[in-house]
C-alpha cells in the first residue's frame, strides 16, 4: 500500500489527465492519504475548469473529499478552501445569495466541530463571518457553537499529541519485529484505542465508528502486512453493526456489516492473500451471516493457492461443511483432500476423529487410520496418533497388534523409532504384566544399544513414572544420565519429553531468580546514566571526542546549549579559555579590611545648658582621655566648623537662654 503522490503529481505536470484518472480510478478509495486527496481536488480544478457545470463538480468533489478525509487532523486545508471556493461563487439575486450564504455556514459550522490543526483560525474566520452578515443574530449563531468548538479544539490537541510520533509515511513491508517497527504499532494501537473511547464524547454511534474506521484505514496503510490489524478491523465493525441491530438501526447495521465483508475482502484480495488466519476468520464471519455458499469460495480460493500448503485448509473446510450440511457433506471434502498431493497425514487424522466424536461409530475411524496407514507407515507422528486413537478405546489387543506390526514392519527407520518404544513400554505398563513390561524394554535396549548402553536405571525411571511425577530428585536424574536420554527425542516418549523439559527449564529459572538476587546486593553502575558512543569520522562542536566517535553532551547540557543563540551569531571578541582560567586559579583576592566605627549615646550633661558640642570637641575629647596627641586638630575644627548662619544651632542657643 503505497502512499506516494509522486505518480499522479508527475503525470498531471505533463497533462497526461487520462492516466491520472486511471491511478484515481484505482488508489484513491482504498489509500485515505490527505496529499493523495489535495491532489484528486487538483485535478478537478484544472481538467472541469472548462464546463458550465464547474461550480457544481468541484462542489461535489470538496463534499467527497470531505466525507472521506474530514476527520484528519491535517484536513484544515481543505476546509479553508472549501469555504474560499462558496464565497467566490457568483451569486445574483437575493435567493442566490442566501444560498451561498447558507452553504458557507454550514461548512463552517461542520469545520468547526472537527478536531484538526488550527481549528481556532477557523472558529476566528467563523466568527467574522457572522458577524459580517448580520451582527445582530451572529452572537447568537455563535454562542449555539462555541460549545463544540471548544470541544473540538480539546479533543485536537489530544489527537495531535497522541499522533505526533506516528511516522504516517513508512511503507508497508511485512512484519520486521525491529525496534522501530514495534514502536510504531505500538502508537497506532493507542491510537486506535484513544478513538473508541469516544473523546468526542459524544452520544452518535455512528460518527465514533466512523471515527475509529478511519483510524483503522490511516494504519493499514503503514501496517498493511499485519493480519491482526486487519482482523480487529474487521470485528469492530461487525460488533457495531450488531450494536445497530439491538438499537433498531436496521440501515446502519447492514452498512457496517457490509463494511466488515469489505475489509475481509481486501485483506485476501492484497497483503493477506496467501494468510490463512484472515481466511479463517472471513469464512467464520459469512458463516455467522449464513452465507455458506460464500463460505465454500473461500476455501476454494484458499486452497486454490499453490504455495500454501492445503492440509489446514482442508481440515477447517470439513469442519465447517459437518457444521452447516453434515457429514456427508464433510466426507465428500475428505475425498478431494486425498487426491491432493499436496495434503499431509493430518487430514487422515481430523477425518477419522470427526467420524468418531460426530458419527459416534469407532469402526469407521478404523478404516480411516487404516486407509492412511498404507501411505504414512514412516510417518511416526501418524502412528502415534493411531495408537493414542486406539488406547482411548481399550483395544488392547488391537493396540498390541498395531506396536508389532509398525516397529517389525521396517518402513520406519529405527532413529525414529524411540517414541513408539516408549509409547509401547507405558502401554505395557499400564495393560501388561511385569513380564511384557521386561520384555517390551530388552527389545528396547537392543534395538538402541549404543545409545542406552549403561543408562538402565535410566530406563527403570520411565517405567515407574508418572505424568509429572518421578521416583529422583532432578539432581538424582542428571547424575542417572536421564537428562542425556530426553534430550534424543528418538529415545524419549513425548510425556518424558515434554514433563521432564518443563522441570529442567523450571530449575533453570530458579537458579537465575537465585543469580539474579546474588547480584541485586552487588554495587552496579547506572546504566541510564551512560552516554552512547556515536561512530564519526569529523565530530561536532562541543562534544566528547574521542578516537573513533564522540560521546553526546549530558542531557543538562544539551538543553542549556539548546536555549543559547547559535554559534554564528558570536562574532567575537573570542576569548582564550585556558589562559583565562589558569589567571582565575592563580588570582589572589585580598580580603577587604573592617574598620571600627566609634558609637556614641547622643546624650548631653544636666548642667550643661549650652548645645555647642560639635563634631570637633568630642573626638578631641576622645583624644586627649586616650593620650593621643592630634596634629591635625586646627585642619578638622576648620574643615567641620559649622555653617555660618546654622538655624538649627540659632534656634537652640535661644532656647537655652
Amino acid at each position: 500500500m503505497a502512499t506516494d503522490t509522486r505518480p499522479a503529481l508527475f503525470t498531471m505536470k505533463h497533462k497526461n489527465y487520462e492516466r491520472v484518472e486511471k491511478l484515481f480510478q484505482r488508489c484513491l478509495m482504498k489509500i485515505l492519504n490527505i496529499d493523495l486527496w489535495k491532489c484528486y481536488l487538483n485535478y478537478v480544478k484544472e481538467t472541469k475548469g472548462g464546463l458550465a457545470t464547474f461550480r457544481e463538480k468541484m462542489a461535489q468533489a470538496y463534499d467527497f473529499a470531505l466525507d472521506k478525509m474530514g476527520m484528519d487532523i491535517q484536513s484544515h486545508s481543505i476546509w479553508n478552501d472549501y469555504i474560499q471556493f462558496l464565497k467566490a461563487v457568483e451569486a445574483v439575486g437575493s435567493y442566490a445569495e442566501n444560498q451561498r450564504i447558507t452553504a458557507v455556514r454550514r461548512v463552517y459550522q461542520r469545520g468547526i466541530c472537527n478536531p484538526m490543526t488550527n481549528v481556532e483560525g477557523l472558529w476566528k474566520e467563523y466568527t467574522n463571518y457572522e458577524n459580517g452578515i448580520n451582527p445582530i443574530i451572529a452572537q447568537k449563531m455563535v454562542d449555539d457553537r462555541g460549545r463544540d468548538y471548544m470541544n473540538a479544539r480539546r479533543v485536537a490537541k489530544e489527537y495531535e499529541a497522541l499522533t505526533k510520533g506516528l511516522n504516517r509515511s513508512a511503507p508497508s513491508v511485512p512484519p520486521t519485529s525491529t525496534l522501530e517497527e514495534l514502536k510504531q504499532v505500538e502508537l497506532w494501537k493507542k491510537y486506535i484505542q484513544w478513538e473508541k473511547s469516544n473523546p468526542l464524547r459524544t452520544e452518535d454511534k455512528t460518527l465514533i465508528t466512523k471515527r475509529v474506521m478511519f483510524a483503522y484505514e490511516q494504519c493499514l496503510l503503514c501496517l498493511g502486512f499485519h493480519p491482526d490489524i486487519w482482523y480487529e478491523d474487521a470485528l469492530f465493525l461487525e460488533n457495531s453493526s450488531k450494536e445497530f441491530t439491538e438499537k433498531g438501526d436496521m440501515n446502519n447495521a447492514k452498512v457496517f456489516n457490509d463494511e466488515a465483508a469489505s475489509v475481509f475482502e481486501r485483506a485476501i484480495s492484497g497483503p493477506m492473500k496467501t494468510n490463512m488466519l484472515i481466511y479463517f476468520a472471513y469464512a467464520d464471519f459469512e458463516e455467522g451471516r449464513m452465507k455458506f455458499d460464500k463460505v465454500h469460495s473461500i476455501f476454494k480460493r484458499l486452497i486454490g493457492i499453490q504455495e500454501n500448503d492445503p492440509t489446514l485448509a482442508y481440515i477447517q473446510y470439513m469442519k465447517f461443511g459437518r457444521r452447516a450440511e453434515g457429514i456427508k457433506e464433510a466426507r465428500l471434502i475428505f475425498k478431494k483432500a486425498r487426491e491432493d498431493p499436496r495434503s499431509k497425514h493430518q487430514i487422515f487424522v481430523a477425518a477419522a476423529l470427526m467420524e468418531y466424536y460426530f458419527s459416534k461409530d469407532a469402526q469407521i475411524a478404523i478404516k480411516i487410520f487404516e486407509l492412511g496407514l498404507r501411505k504414512y507407515e514412516g510417518t511416526p507422528e501418524y502412528v502415534l496418533a493411531y495408537i493414542d486413537y486406539l488406547s482411548h478405546l481399550n483395544e488392547d489387543n488391537n493396540t498390541r497388534v498395531l506396536f508389532e506390526r509398525v516397529l517389525t514392519s521396517g518402513h520406519l527407520p529405527e532413529d525414529k523409532t524411540g517414541e513408539i518404544w516408549l509409547k509401547f513400554q507405558d502401554f505395557e505398563a499400564n495393560c501388561g504384566d511385569l513380564n511384557s513390561i521386561v520384555k517390551v524394554e530388552k527389545r528396547r535396549l537392543a534395538t538402541f544399544k549404543d545409545e542406552s548402553s549403561h543408562k538402565e536405571a535410566a530406563l527403570l525411571v520411565d517405567r515407574h513414572r508418572f505424568l509429572d511425577l518421578y521416583p529422583c530428585t532432578q539432581t538424582e536424574l542428571k547424575a542417572l544420565g536421564y537428562t542425556d536420554i530426553l534430550a534424543k527425542p528418538s529415545v524419549v516418549p513425548v510425556a518424558s519429553v515434554n514433563n521432564t523439559e518443563a522441570a529442567v527449564a523450571a530449575e533453570v529459572k530458579a537458579e537465575e531468580e537465585e543469580t539474579e538476587k546474588k547480584l541485586a546486593d552487588c554495587p552496579r553502575p547506572d546504566l541510564s546514566q551512560m552516554l552512547p558512543f556515536r561512530p564519526r569520522k569529523v565530530a561536532r562542536i562541543g562534544s566528547h571526542i574521542v578516537p573513533g566517535g564522540e560521546f553526546p553532551l549530558p542531557p543538562a547540557a544539551s538543553h542549556t546549549i539548546t536555549l543559547l543563540p547559535p554559534p554564528l551569531s558570536f562574532q567575537g571578541p573570542f576569548v582564550r579559555v585556558d589562559e583565562l582560567m589558569r589567571l582565575m586559579a592563580e588570582c589572589t583576592i585580598p580580603e577587604p579590611k573592617v574598620e571600627e566605627v566609634p558609637v556614641t549615646n547622643g546624650a548631653t550633661e544636666a548642667g550643661d545648658g549650652s548645645q555647642d558640642a560639635d563634631t570637633t570637641k568630642r573626638k578631641r575629647a576622645a583624644d586627649d582621655s586616650t593620650g593621643k596627641a592630634n596634629e591635625d586638630s586646627d585642619e578638622e575644627e576648620s574643615s567641620q566648623k559649622a555653617p555660618a548662619r546654622d538655624i538649627y544651632r540659632s534656634r537652640q542657643q535661644k532656647r537655652a537662654k
